[in-house]
């Protein structure tokens, strides 16, 4: 016996709605399903708590769960749970009425989404998420009862202009929607939702975690060939991040890392956190112990999956972990968002904002902790995420400090180890305001640079930075506990004390006299190449360098703009010469004697030659340098 039919007209903003979900603007339509047992499981929480609440309700909530069932001749799929049901005005207002409120508004961002995987994010972010069935089924079926009441209703629309809603007699507590499926159309992305293997694989991607059971019944057919069926469990309900610490094992947290990363190895570190008070989450994440092979790859996704309320929203939330610790991985896990929410929204939601600046703190303490603690394993980490963690330095202001004292250098100190910048400081010289470092592409490269000399000589302690990104954090980075980064390639650089400077005040006064004229004709001679020539207080045993002002960029990052296509303008550097080298004493000699003299000219280019290349630098005619060296020691035999 049925009663109060009623067929209602969709308004016409709901009813465009309805044929943009019929016509697929939807890339991935599997999501219908996450959405139908989102709404399954509220309804279960609903229930738990509004029996524990009235104690006067007469439900049983000794067997809550969620089945879903498969009619493959009638081409059905039904998602039905037991949980709080629904009266005929609640089926109305919820179900009746598409997304009472930003209709109009959501439209007109479907229509501005020009990719079908954003547009797709929309869905649920306007209540409207039950009517993602209508991608993948022609006619909709919803039957409820409310807990507590006699009567249920039944819902029903085939994504046209019209929904009849009519009461009946007869129906189990909960809510069931039955989806009478489309044909499916593989080339469309819609496939066969009857099929075992969708369904698990479904389930198993986007609601493994719901506390719920989500039951189906499956065949099994046995060695002898005999059929039978049984119900079985889908999801394995462990959600890990919302038990405490201390009942979870470190085997499950090793098995739940490969799962969720696909990694044969175990992770270096397991982060476990939950917030409470005005805004709560629960995070479990994880620092593996090795790279991935896309680390530095441009379309290299972030680890961090987002979920609400054990429900899974997406796989590579960016706005939950800066760039620089993409490498981080596992799950958060928030109490106040709504479902499916879009990235746009997650850009600007300050909940959001909030826990990514705890999320990134407690990733960086966690680090700063084996640094402190745990060598062997800190040490692991810097070798495999270091130069990754490094770009932090550019863009993460409120950390970098942080990110400094959790950071490792190759320096001159030490062959083999690598220190930190506050060690580094610990050993500076008295009297030494500056942390020295050099930049270029290998250890051996810059220890056998002339820049070095001096330094050496005089024992100051300099970072050998060799990593592509350490060439632009330094000039991001003011200072370090107070002391300024100064490049050894950049600037005039003088280490004498004060009264090596009283001492040899008069001499180097006599050589800048001495060396005038030569300075000038050779800043004449190389103007093609270099901006200055001076002498230099850098060189103990090299005849020349070449270095740069303190605020020009340095050839390596010249040369990875123009990698990148990125056009630059040529950069000219200042050449030095360590006037107590015979070459440039002699050469000074020669040019006092002989000033029009071109094999002068080519002693010139030579110098400079040579310095290009001490710094691993590239010859812009190595041709014509080749054979002016070779005319050279030809004369010499």
């Amino acid at each position: 016996m049925s009663t109060g039919v009623e067929t209602f007209e969709f308004q016409a903003e709901a009813r465009q709605l309805l044929q943009l979900m019929v016509h697929s603007i939807y890339s991935n339509k599997d999501i219908f399903l996450r959405e139908l047992i989102s709404n399954a499981s509220d309804a279960l929480d609903k229930l738990r708590l509004e029996a524990y609440a009235n104690k006067d309700l007469d439900v049983d909530t000794s067997d809550l769960h969620i089945q879903i069932e498969v009619d493959k001749e009638r081409r059905t799929l039904t998602v039905r749970d037991n949980g709080i049901g629904m009266s005929r005005d609640e089926v109305i207002v919820l179900i009746g009425t598409i997304a009472k409120s930003g209709t109009a508004e959501l439209l007109e961002k479907l229509r501005e989404s020009k990719d079908a995987a954003g547009s797709q994010e929309l869905i649920g972010q306007f209540g409207v998420g039950f009517y993602s069935s209508f991608m993948v089924a022609d006619k909709v079926t919803l039957v409820t009862r409310r807990a507590g009441e006699s009567t249920a209703t039944r819902w029903e629309s085939d994504g046209g202009a019209t929904y009849v809603v009519e009461t009946i007699d007869e129906a189990p507590q909960g809510t069931s929607v039955t989806l009478h499926l489309r044909p499916k159309d593989e080339e469309d992305q819609l496939f066969d939702y009857t099929a075992e293997w969708k369904i698990r694989e479904i389930v198993k991607r986007y609601s493994d975690f719901i506390s719920w059971p989500i039951r189906m019944e499956v065949e099994k057919t046995d060695a002898e060939g005999k059929t039978t069926t049984e119900i079985q469990t889908l999801n394995s309900m462990k959600a890990l991040w919302a038990r405490p610490k201390e009942e979870v094992k470190e085997d499950e947290y090793k098995e739940f890392y490969r799962h969720l990363s696909h990694d044969w190895t175990d992770p270096l570190e397991v982060i476990h956190m939950r917030a409470e008070g005005t805004f709560e989450y629960e995070s479990l994440l994880f620092i593996p112990s090795r790279a991935p092979y896309d680390l530095f790859m441009r379309n290299a996704k972030r680890g961090v999956q987002l979920y609400v309320k054990r429900v899974f929203i997406m796989d590579d939330c960016q706005e939950l972990m800066p760039e620089y610790l993409r490498f981080v991985k596992g799950v958060v896990d928030a109490q106040d968002l709504s479902l499916n929410i879009s990235r746009e929204i997650l850009q600007q939601d300050r909940h959001i904002q909030l826990m990514r600046r705890r999320l990134v703190k407690k990733v960086l303490s966690t680090i700063k902790d084996l640094q402190t603690n745990d060598a062997e394993r800190y040490q692991t980490f810097w070798r495999e995420f270091g130069r990754a963690v490094k770009e932090g330095l550019l863009n993460d202001f409120d950390n970098q400090k942080t990110i400094l004292e959790i950071s490792s250098f190759a320096s001159t100190h030490d062959p083999e180890k690598l220190t930190t910048l506050a060690e580094y400081v610990q050993r500076m010289k008295e009297g030494q305001t500056e942390i020295y470092y050099m930049t270029g592409e290998t250890r051996s490269t810059i220890e056998n640079s002339p820049h070095m000399e001096a330094f050496r000589a005089k024992g100051y302690e300099v970072l050998l930075l060799t990593d592509p990104v350490d060439e632009m954090w330094v000039d991001a980075v003011p200072d370090f506990d107070g002391k300024r980064f100064q490049s050894i390639a950049k600037g005039q650089v003088d280490l004498d004390t004060e009264e090596e400077k009283k001492s040899s005040g008069a001499e180097r006064e006599q050589r800048e006299k001495d060396f005038a004229e030569l300075l000038s004709w050779l800043k004449t001679k190389l103007s093609d190449q270099v901006k200055d020539v001076r002498l230099s207080s850098r060189l103990t045993t090299s005849p020349a360098c070449i270095v740069g002002d303190a605020h020009d960029i340095t050839p390596t990052l010249e040369k990875m703009y123009r990698a990148m296509g990125q056009e630059v303008p040529q950069v000219k550097r200042i050449l030095e010469l360590n006037p107590t080298h015979p070459l440039v004493s002699g050469l000074r000699a020669a040019h006092a004697d002989r000033k029009d003299d071109e094999v002068l000219a080519e002693t010139a280019e030579l110098l400079y030659g040579m310095a290009l290349l001490a710094e691993g630098g590239e010859l812009a005619d190595p041709a014509r340098f080749t054979r002016i060296l070779a005319d050279r020691l030809a004369r010499t035999l």
